[in-house]
């Protein structure tokens, strides 16, 4: 039989069958400045902007990225563009609202402080030890280095708002949280 689900009080036996074809399609964060957290996450994690959208009328533009991969084809079409977006999984979707970028004090919350909510979006990498080096060279601020603290191989760095980024390699956490 194929693994459908690991068993922990809550959690329902199987899926509602109308349930079929619901996926995670995106992740939002709010950024107070667009143009340095579009190079932040196009540099530095090498995510492509899938399409802008602007909302007038409420002021605000959402931006959603995603890592693609070498041969995954992007419809060139707007309207198709944005059908095939909301469609995918892994999507990083940025929300600006406008005028922030002129508010010298302003500054999200990012989850980590008291009252805490929000946690952290995470991105595997291929090779850890390859990626803290990238990360150095481009003077990312780490919360926490992979041999730092009990929860070894596993970094956390910060975005342009300050928002915690975990960095792990899969191949490194095949016994993770096996102590439980």
């Amino acid at each position: 039989m194929a693994f459908d689900t690991e068993h922990e009080p809550g959690m329902t036996a199987a899926p509602a069958p109308r349930t079929e074809g619901f996926r995670l399609n995106h992740c939002m964060l709010r950024i107070k400045a667009p143009e340095r957290s579009l190079d932040f996450y196009s540099r530095v994690f090498g995510m492509r902007l899938l399409r802008k959208l602007d909302f007038p009328e409420l002021e605000f533009s959402l931006y959603f990225l995603a890592r693609l991969d070498p041969d995954e084809v992007v419809p060139e079409d707007r309207d198709e563009r944005t059908r095939w977006t909301f469609s995918q999984r892994g999507i990083l979707e940025l929300t600006h609202n406008w005028g922030t970028e002129d508010q010298p004090d302003f500054s999200y919350h990012d989850g980590n402080e008291e009252p805490r909510g929000f946690g952290h979006i995470c991105f595997a990498v291929p090779d850890l030890d390859d990626a803290v080096r990238w990360l150095d060279e481009n003077r990312v601020p780490f919360v926490k280095r992979p041999e730092e603290g009990a929860l070894k191989d596993v970094a956390f760095v910060t975005d342009p708002d300050g928002y915690w980024i975990e960095i792990l390699e899969p191949a490194r956490l095949g016994k993770l949280g096996n102590g439980a």
